[in-house]
Order: C-alpha cells, then structure tokens, then sequence
C-alpha cells in the first residue's frame, strides 16, 4: 500500500504541475516594458561658397553619412581635448537620431557673394551631400536661408551676446586681417558666431559635430546658453509667461555638447602647404582637390603638390607636414584600410613612385560621388522635394524653439 501510495502521489503532483504549464502556456505573455523615446538631434552643415573640396568631404559629409547610417562618428573629441564617448544607453529608453544637414548659405555671404552663383552653388552643395551617400529618407536636407527662423533667432542673440565675447574670436580677426583690416569686411563677419550659435540652438541639438577651426564658437554657443537661460528663463514670471503662452517653462535652450570630428583621424590640409587647412578661400586652386574635378585634374593637382626633398616617405614627422598629409589622404579614401598596412605599402616608395599611386586612389573614391552627383543635379525636382521636405521638418522645430525664445524675452507672440 505505502508503495502505491507513493506512486499515486508522485502521479498527482506530475498531474498539478501539468495543469501549472498548460495554465502558464495558455496565459497571455506579459505586455512588454513601453520604452521612454529620448530623441537625439544632429545638426551640421557646410558653407556654399565655391567647390566643395576634399576637406570638406573627409572633414565633414563623410563624417555625417558615417553618423547617419551607424549613429556614430570614428574620431571624435571633446572641448577638453579628450575622446569623445557615448554615453551608456538604458534598457528602458531607446534613442532616435534625427539628423539635419544644412547649407548654410546666410554664412556664405559674410562675405561677396556673386548674386548670379550663389543659387547654383547651393543647389550644387545639397546635391553633393546626397551623392556622398546623405540620405533624405534618413536625414534631412535644407537650405539655412528657407528657414527664417534662423535669421531671427540670431538677432535675438545678437542683442542678449556681450560684445566683447565675440572680439575674442580668432577667426574675425584673421579674416579682417586677410582683407586688408576691419574697415573692409562686414559687420556679419564680425557677428557670424552668432548665427551659429542660432544654427544649433534651434533645433536643441544636444551634439554637434565641428571641425577644429569652429571649437572656439562651439565654447561661446555654450556660453550664450548659460547666459540667456540664466538671465531669460528662471523664476515665477517666467513660468507665468510660458503658461499664458502654453508651453512647457523648461529653459529655452539646450546646452550643445561638442564633438570635434577629425577626417579619418586628421586634417586635411593644403596641397602646397602643409601646416595650413585645406580650403575654399585659397586663391590657388592647386591647393586642394574639388570633389567635382575630373580625374585628369587630380592627377595633375597631385602630380604637382607640395613635397620635400627627403628620402622615402613618412608618418607623422614633424618636419614633414606634406608627406604626413598626403598619407592621412591616402587612408581617409581608402576606409578599409590601416595605417600599418599603408605603411608597409609605401616604405619603399620614392614621392614619384607615390603621387601616381595616391592620384588613383582619390580618383577611384571620388567617381562614384560624381557620377551620383550628376544624376541628383539633373533631376531638380527632386533636388528641390529633398529641399522643401527637410525646410519643412525643419522649420517645424526652429518655429518652436523661436517661440520659447521671445516668450522668454518677453514678447507678444500670436496665438
């Protein structure tokens, strides 16, 4: 008897914990765990003045194709100089990218413009981000000036920005320097931090990408928010005024948080020059490569750039900046590729037995883009749908920010 009972009882509670797994089987699964969204916005764009060149494209397009398609950038840096890091994501937020690329034509005409390009020169720019693999399904694309807000804004910040911060910035005084002194630029070279400053600040981005020539405005723009949120946006008349408005009393800026993004690892620099930037302004156009040159053209850029009279060709020698420049070329357009490999390719090479060899690898890189690009431009209603989706995208964000702007100065804005 003992043993069949035992039997019995080891049969009925097999039997209770079968009816325990159908029950849990047949149960509905547990709702899933509704994830806060944090959005995280990138804003950046280039300036429409002349060609794009090659520093523009390594320094900065590649760079935000690269963002926009793994939501990361390969060499980047804070204002302190050390390396950028993403900050450790949470199980219960998941984060969505939104990213805005702009030409930034109202900066292009800081100084003369020629009325009868500067259309065209835009136009070529947004089709030039799309070749080089921007995607408007992914990312917008618009024109600064199509969105006035930003225009605004910086009058608005224009007239909350000490003046002597702005005397502080290199670049001014540079460029003043270039044209022959102050009494022959513009008061918008002198201001024209200020509109970055607004560029950001509308659209709340909390990174911005920049090249190393733009970390002194990147510092002010962080200034300005401390500034006008701490004079603007603090205290119950401020929290009254936002409820009359019917907005949220949360400061009206967010303080954007650097990412000095460096091509491939480094500048890219002039070709006759190697210790200055590769760039739009240099009345030489042999001192850069422009992303729409024929090949012929870079061929002959390369044949004749700068180099020196010493043997071999070498990495990171101080008293060497051409051939140190000619090599982060070289590995900036060939990405799958490293520096140890490249060096193991070229110890052995004369600069006659290397410009060849690196002609024809910016020549390879570039063609795919041309050709892209020349499918883009000559499909303008389409160039300019890319345009006015992401204006309007756009425009729906600045508008918002502008608001929290004046309200927090104080203005009637409508209802």
């Amino acid at each position: 008897m003992t043993r069949q009972y035992g039997i019995a009882s080891t049969r009925l509670f097999a039997d209770v914990a079968a009816t325990e797994e159908a029950t849990k089987a047949s149960a509905p699964p547990p709702p899933p765990i509704k994830k806060k969204i944090r959005t995280r916005r990138i804003l950046s764009g280039v300036q429409p003045t002349g060609s794009l060149h090659l520093g523009n494209y390594l320094g900065a397009i590649k760079q935000w194709v690269e963002f926009q398609d793994t939501g990361k950038f390969a060499a980047a840096e804070n204002l302190d100089g050390e390396e950028f890091k993403e900050e450790e994501e949470k199980s219960d937020v998941e984060v969505i990218n939104e990213n805005f690329f702009c030409v930034v034509d109202l900066h292009a005409i800081t100084v003369p413009q020629d009325p009868s390009e500067l259309e065209e020169s835009t136009l070529a720019s947004a089709a030039l981000y799309i070749a080089a693999g921007i995607d408007p399904t992914k990312s917008k694309v618009f024109v600064q000036s199509h969105v006035s807000a930003h225009a605004e804004l910086a009058w608005l910040l224009n007239c909350a920005t000490p003046m002597n911060w702005l005397e502080r910035m290199i670049q001014y005084k540079d460029k003043a320097k270039k044209a022959s002194g102050t009494e022959s630029v513009g008061v918008g070279l002198f201001t024209y931090p200020i509109l970055m400053a607004a560029d950001i600040l509308l659209y709340q981005a909390d990174r911005v990408p920049v090249g190393e020539d733009q970390r002194q405005h990147l510092e002010l723009a962080r200034d300005i928010v401390r500034r006008f949120n701490g004079e603007y946006c603090k205290g119950g008349p401020y929290k009254k005024r936002c409820k009359k408005a019917g907005i949220p009393s949360f400061p009206a800026f967010t303080e954007p948080e650097a990412m000095i993004v460096k091509a491939g690892g480094a500048r890219v620099m002039s070709l006759v020059d190697g210790t200055s930037k590769m760039s739009k302004s240099d009345p030489a156009d042999g001192s850069r490569i422009n992303v729409l040159d024929p090949p012929k053209v870079i061929r002959d850029k390369i044949k004749r750039c700068k180099t020196d009279s010493l043997p071999g060709v070498e990495w990171d020698n101080p008293d060497r900046p051409e051939a140190t420049n000619l090599l982060n070329i070289y590995l900036a357009v060939q990405p799958d590729r490293t520096k140890e490999d490249i060096l193991e390719e070229v110890k052995d090479m004369k600069w006659g037995d290397f410009k060849p060899v690196l002609a024809e690898a910016v020549v390879a890189h570039l063609e795919p883009i041309q050709k892209r690009y020349a499918e883009v431009r000559a499909d303008e209603e389409y160039l300019r749908g890319v345009l006015k989706e992401g204006a309007d995208a756009a425009d729906e964000i600045a508008q918002r920010t502008l608001k929290a702007a004046k309200v927090a100065m104080g203005f009637s804005v409508p209802k």
